[in-house]
């Protein structure tokens, strides 16, 4: 297949990128940082405000551009959140539309998190739980809307709702991991909410995995079989780092220190289930959390 991908030169683009190449794929990162995916990817396409999809042949379209969810909600912030999602996404579709059809993608798998479902306690959550409320709610939906026009275009869409991505590179762990080795790692608030999660490694190969299944389509929850609550987390983490983790950071100094992204990243209960790659027949690499934060330790 040949596979485009936005944001090619992030976290999970490379290793999209990296596992589409040995998989024996030909990849195109679409990006604004083209040298740095090249040397990934080894080709790519500039991408700029008039044009964010340049035209090229495509089997496949993942789109996973978008400013990073990481550091405090200021009102810039989030509309920088919102308009590279939701009104980079429309423009992307809107891009396609006017591409020649024989050239558009068969399928659009489109970057989207289980922040769709909000702060749901210990409700068990599935590709079919109702949308929840609050800023990453609301987010999602009209991220995942965008999206679904391209189905009009005759593309199958594939709504990639992810779940905390567990990668040695980048993203949430590399912070906690240096908050236990300081000896300042502990649970975040009560330590009940219950909290998703996904090995790097699997998040790419579920992303091809579902670009060349042609029978998923609609939501897919990116996340392993095994949610686990934030003390079990933590706890699990300072078994594989051999740290303590008899500190907490109460919840009222988590709000106003991080604001938004602390109530609905840090504080929120999330307990998703892959409902739809179970039934398809994925198995995951890294399902148990106990194996799979020891791959990550070291480095």
């Amino acid at each position: 297949m040949k596979i485009g991908i936005t944001g090619a030169s992030g976290l999970i683009g490379q290793k999209v990128g990296r596992l589409g190449i040995d998989s024996g794929h030909e990849i195109i990162g679409y990006s604004r940082h083209a040298m740095k995916a090249d040397a990934v990817i080894r080709r790519s396409c500039l991408t700029s405000a008039g044009d964010p999809l340049p035209e090229t042949p495509l089997d496949a379209l993942v789109h996973l551009a978008g400013e990073s969810l990481l550091g405090v909600w200021t009102a810039a912030k989030q509309r920088r959140i919102w308009e590279s999602r939701v009104e980079l996404t429309q423009a992307i579709v809107a891009r396609l539309r006017n591409w020649q059809p024989q050239h558009r993608p068969r399928v659009l798998l489109c970057a989207s998190g289980i922040g769709f479902y909000g702060d749901r306690g210990d409700e068990l959550l599935d590709e079919q739980s109702r949308a929840g409320s609050g800023f990453l709610a609301d987010l999602c939906q009209a991220w995942e809307a965008a999206a679904r026009e391209a189905e009009g275009l005759g593309i199958r869409v594939v709504l990639l709702r992810t779940s905390m991505v567990l990668a040695r590179e980048g993203g949430a762990y590399p912070l906690m991991r240096m908050a236990f080795r300081l000896g300042v790692g502990g649970r975040l608030g009560s330590g009940k909410q219950w909290m998703s999660w996904i090995h790097a490694q699997d998040e790419a190969a579920l992303i091809l995995w579902a670009a060349e299944n042609e029978t998923v389509s609609g939501p897919l929850n990116l996340c392993t079989p095994q949610p686990v609550t934030n003390a079990d987390f933590t706890r699990s983490l300072a078994r594989s780092l051999k740290r303590p983790a008899f500190l907490h950071a109460p919840a009222i100094a988590l709000r106003l220190l991080a604001g938004g992204m602390a109530k609905e990243m840090l504080l929120t209960s999330q307990r998703v289930m892959p409902r739809t790659a179970l039934s398809h027949g994925y198995r995951f690499a890294h399902g148990d959390l106990e194996e799979a934060l020891p791959t990550l330790a070291c480095g």
